[in-house]
């Protein structure tokens, strides 16, 4: 059994992915700029390169030997920046890790091109992963790319829909947020050499983890410390996002609560800090920040149990545990 000094940190793994950005695309030098240059861009632009380096966390957990993971890491976070360009779009979104988006920097037809360019980078990246282990990792990576898009789908959907319910909501979280980080979690595992098994155990820990941390980022936009959350709170509320604490609100809520609610979503002129104000005094009225807080707990509890269930020696899991917990010991 390998020993727990012989397993890599988060931030070692974080640096390798940073380093292989640089090196293994070698993007200054393609033609034409107009292409790579954003490609460029999006991927130097900031980013904790966290699903790659879970990748190479997974593989470590079975294995001491890593290299042949760092291909197939580097085609996650290649997908993953592709699929923030191309949201940045639909999204009309101006600013992304506090810089001008690729569509703003140049424009959007040079933005959706660019992007295709990066999800067949993310393949080309992918085709080189050891031959035993490609039909497994494609297959995977494959399922994971279409979950994204659905999920991306579904939010837009969302925004046009009344009647969205909370179930609605955590498969559209899922899809959107939670599978990259499974997927991740499930790659690196079958490149570590992991069972059928244990890759499914940590696929759910990594699905309940996004799930935790996706609720954790609604209920931080709305009751979380402008200071320490980096960006003025109540922005879901402004946007009419129907997020968790929003759709558990009308299920929670009498009539004249309700009435309230929609009174203050269907606004088209309101003064922005009466209006999250309000939203907020009905949120405490009927305690759905509490509702969201178990429901967090619920769901990482979930993930814990699933990363216990791995079996590799409990030493070999400490960086996992660790990340989970700082994941989500946010008290902003």
């Amino acid at each position: 059994m390998p020993q727990q000094n012989n397993t890599l940190p988060l931030k070692a793994c974080q640096d390798i992915i940073e380093q292989e950005i640089t090196t293994s695309l070698n993007l200054k030098k393609r033609k034409p700029e107009n292409l790579y240059a954003p490609v460029e861009y999006i991927l130097s632009i900031g980013g904790k390169r966290i699903r790659p380096a879970l990748v190479l966390l997974a593989c470590n957990l079975f294995s001491d030997s890593f290299e042949h993971a760092i291909k197939p890491a580097l085609a996650l976070e290649v997908f993953h920046n592709f699929t923030l360009l191309h949201d940045d779009i639909m999204d009309k979104a101006d600013m992304r890790r506090g810089n001008q988006t690729v569509h703003k920097k140049w424009d959007e037809n040079i933005a959706i091109l660019s992007g295709d360019a990066m999800s067949i980078l993310a393949y080309d990246l992918l085709s080189q992963t050891k031959a035993e282990y490609l039909p497994a990792i494609l297959s995977v990576f494959n399922q994971t790319a279409l979950e994204v898009c659905d999920g991306q789908q579904y939010d837009m959907d969302f925004e046009g829909k009344q009647d969205v319910g909370i179930a609605d909501y955590l498969n559209m979280i899922r899809l959107k947020t939670s599978v990259l980080i499974a997927g991740s979690l499930k790659i690196g595992a079958i490149l570590g050499g992991a069972n059928n098994d244990n890759a499914n155990y940590l696929y759910d820990f990594g699905l309940n983890l996004g799930l935790s941390f996706q609720l954790q980022d609604d209920y931080l936009d709305v009751f979380g410390d402008e200071e320490k959350f980096g960006k003025s709170i109540g922005g879901d509320i402004v946007a009419n996002k129907k997020t968790y604490l929003l759709l558990k609100a009308f299920e929670l809520a009498n009539s004249n609560q309700k009435q309230q609610l929609h009174t203050l979503v269907n606004a088209k002129n309101f003064n922005r800090d009466e209006k999250i104000q309000a939203v907020k005094n009905i949120y405490s009225e009927l305690k759905v920040a509490d509702q969201a807080k178990a429901m967090m707990e619920e769901y990482y509890l979930h993930s814990l149990s699933s990363l216990e269930a791995v079996s590799v020696d409990p030493s070999r899991k400490e960086e996992l545990r660790k990340f989970a917990a700082k994941l989500m010991s946010r008290d902003y």
